[in-house]
């Protein structure tokens, strides 16, 4: 009976106070990561400009990652001025957060994979230029954020 009682209360219940769970509920996925890539660092804002990426994200994968993570406030959504029949994402607060996480991927990265293109200068001076382009980033989207 408790072990039932588990499964249920597990089944609705979607992590139990640890930060690793939440965190992987949000982003616990490649394409996920890829997404919030694109639209950070490369400044992807479409659904066509993310589904033309070279990692080829089907597109039924790529529209449930967009809705994870605009329900998960990582993103938002808002209809294009530019073109009224589609959308533009772009990242939150919550989602630019993630950049030093990102930049300590990329790091790593480039330390042990041999095929990661990832620039010197990221590998030699890594807090002051990650910070230069963090602020960079954030000054970008911080108009956004009301």
């Amino acid at each position: 009976m408790q072990v039932l009682f588990y499964i249920f209360f597990m089944a609705y219940k979607k992590h139990v106070g640890c930060p690793f769970t939440y965190a992987l509920e949000i982003f616990g996925d490649k394409w996920s990561l890829i997404v919030l890539r694109d639209l950070i660092i490369f400044g992807k804002r479409t659904y066509k400009e993310f589904a033309g990426s070279g990692e080829c994200i089907a597109t039924n994968i790529l529209a449930d990652r967009l809705t994870n993570l605009e329900q998960n406030g990582m993103i938002t959504k808002k209809v294009d001025p530019k073109n009224r029949r589609s959308f533009v994402y772009s990242p939150t607060k919550k989602g630019v957060d993630l950049l030093p996480m990102f930049f300590e991927l990329v790091r790593w990265s480039g330390k042990y994979d041999s095929i990661s293109k990832v620039p010197e200068k990221y590998m030699r001076h890594p807090k002051t230029t990650m910070k230069k382009l963090q602020k960079e980033i954030e000054k970008r989207f911080s108009s956004e954020w009301q």
